[in-house]
């Protein structure tokens, strides 16, 4: 039977790169939401069911993990365009099953080159964080555009033209909107009611749109279409980034609105010198692991890797579910510590990578951690350049504001080749600009900077600067065990995104909680605060009580992020898993499903 099932794969696999050119995503209306898919052929794992099926089809058709992953993040452009979309941008981490190296691609905002550390900054106080996000003056030049033709460049088998269609075609045919995506414009409609371009595409009528309604977006259709046939240039020099730059510099403000929309400084100059760099990736060997992440500007890679060596001293899986958590949260808050006072981007300051993943460095941190108490407050930050044993330098760096509604993706294709991106505008809506014409929101990542040093008197790295990209949370994450892939995943949140992407780490590979479980487990989210953020399913359980016992404090929240991963199985199958319930539950998908 296994050869028989063996055959038939092989079979398909010949045969799949014979459909049509033109196939885009299932006939089926309204594509299923499933947490896991087992399979042979290549998996996706995204949070929308039309996105994953298109990743799928791109897969069965004959293309690889980043040709299915451009895909995907281009439909999610169509179906999540609150989270993530051409007007943003975001990191790619990318496994070459060939040469068995880890890359990755830079394609975060950067500032305009008139961006100077007074950004945000009027008559000597910070712009209120409403104002600032919703206005100009918070829009980055986009990575995402160029993240897709770096990434294709490097190790696509595809066109742009050809990952892009059917995307373009989705939107042009439409989808149909659940709760989430009416939820979604719903709490922003007060904001987008202010922009003429806003309005007209998600509030159709003056409402949100119906539940069960078909959603339309033809000028993104156009939008695509341009893209595919000229190219990239057309964004970054050509037509549709003159219509950006316009946005960002005459806000399209509908008369009469009351809001005060700065402008932006953003220049066509800017737009023209963008660049998407391929940057080594973070690692850490943990257990018998390699954990590849995203180096900075991003800070998850440095975060979760110096965690992940804090916890390398204790035995996790032997240890019980309230010294397990317990570990969890006071290594995330003493490596949130460090990530506040030494991350930024290395083009404007010399970043100590190297140092804060030191296993030196995270044993002099993690003595700090007592098996009998809990840390309280936010605790002062280690040097890793001179690490002493349990000791600190200089003051608290409390973890600033970071809109939580980005999205992320997981692909792997039947050559074990595998993609972790996640991508993003922000906030949820992002800028709340969508560029006339254009169908596409902006993001507000410039809103990602401090505004004002986090600690006065203290270096903030993460303050503007022109052409400056802004410190991210984003965690696209791959491990690999002698040089395999055994698993990937990410996560959508702000600076939640860490966190929740080490606890499913630590479930999977220290708690050997199978996958889909791992994910679904209620979580909770220490980032050097005073208060532990948790889910009510987590302060519901018994754990929580033990943990108060101990000195920690929680406060309450809805919902802590969205995952998305992939791993591969000892008989050669994938296993794509997301989201139970979260965002209304994820869309996993296998190209020919064993189960």
């Amino acid at each position: 039977m296994l050869r028989s099932t063996v055959a038939s794969v092989l079979a398909s696999l010949l045969v799949a790169p014979l459909l049509p050119a033109t196939a885009t995503a299932s006939s089926a209306a309204d594509p299923p939401r499933v947490p896991e898919a087992v399979g042979f052929g290549g998996v996706v794992s995204s949070v929308d069911p039309d996105a994953s099926q298109i990743g799928v089809d791109v897969l069965r058709r004959g293309g690889n993990a980043v040709d299915a992953a451009v895909a995907v993040a281009a439909a999610l452009g169509v179906t999540d365009p609150f989270s993530a979309g051409i007007g943003g941008g975001g990191f790619l981490v990318h496994y070459d099953a060939r040469t068995h190296r880890v890359s990755t691609v830079d394609g975060r905002e950067t500032a305009p080159a008139s961006a100077d550390a007074d950004l945000f900054v009027e008559n000597g106080r910070p712009i209120p964080f409403a104002e600032a996000m919703t206005s100009g003056l918070s829009v980055g030049v986009p990575g995402t555009p160029r993240t897709w033709q770096q990434a294709l460049r490097q190790w696509g088998t595809w066109s742009l033209d050809q990952a892009v269609r059917p995307a373009e075609d989705l939107a042009r045919r439409g989808f149909t909107v659940d709760a989430t995506f009416h939820r979604q414009v719903a709490a922003n409609a007060d904001r987008f009611a202010d922009f003429t371009s806003t309005s007209a595409l998600y509030l159709p009528g003056g409402a949100p749109p119906a539940v069960g309604s078909t959603f339309r977006n033809p000028d993104l259709a156009d939008t695509y279409r341009r893209l595919r046939r000229d190219g990239m240039s057309a964004f970054y020099r050509g037509e549709v980034g003159r219509d950006l730059v316009a946005a960002v510099r005459q806000p399209p403000v509908r008369p009469g609105a009351t809001r005060e929309v700065r402008s932006g400084d953003l220049t066509a100059a800017d737009l023209a010198r963008y660049e998407a760099p391929l940057r080594e990736p973070t690692r850490v060997r943990y257990r018998d692991h390699d954990v590849f992440g995203m180096a900075p500007p991003s800070s998850g890679g440095t975060t979760a890797g110096e965690a992940l060596n804090i916890l390398e001293t204790t035995d996790l899986g032997a240890e019980t579910p309230v010294q397990y958590l317990h570990r969890f949260l006071e290594a995330s808050r003493l490596s949130f510590a460090d990530r506040n006072r030494w991350v930024g981007d290395p083009a404007f300051g010399d970043v100590p990578t190297a140092e804060l993943l030191s296993q030196r460095f995270a044993d002099s941190r993690a003595c700090l951690i007592s098996p009998t108490a809990a840390m309280t407050g936010a605790v002062a930050p280690g040097d890793p350049r001179e690490p002493t044993p349990c000791g600190t330098s200089g003051e608290p760096a409390a973890t600033p504001y970071e809109g939580t509604d980005t999205t992320h993706l997981t692909v792997a294709d039947r050559w074990g080749n595998v993609v972790a991106y996640t991508l993003t505008i922000e906030q949820e809506g992002g800028s709340g600009i969508v560029v006339p014409g254009r169908g596409f929101l902006l993001n507000n990542e410039l809103t990602d900077f401090s505004f004002t040093p986090v600690t006065p008197g203290v270096p903030d790295p993460n303050l503007p600067g022109p052409g400056k990209r802004p410190r991210s949370s984003m965690t696209p994450t791959i491990v690999l065990q002698h040089g395999k892939p055994v698993l990937a995943l990410g996560s959508p949140g702000g600076a939640t995104i860490i966190t929740t992407v080490l606890q499913v780490l630590t479930r999977r590979l220290d708690r050997d909680t199978p996958l889909v479980e791992a994910i679904a487990a209620p979580r909770a989210s220490q980032r050097n605060a005073a208060d532990t953020q948790a889910e009510p399913a987590f302060l519901a359980g018994a754990e929580a009580a033990a943990l108060r016992a101990l000195g920690h404090r929680f406060t309450s929240t809805a919902e802590i992020g969205a995952v998305t991963a992939v791993e591969r199985l000892p008989d050669g199958r994938w296993r794509a898993a997301a989201e139970t319930t979260r965002r209304g539950g994820g869309a996993a998908r296998a190209v020919w499903p064993t189960r």
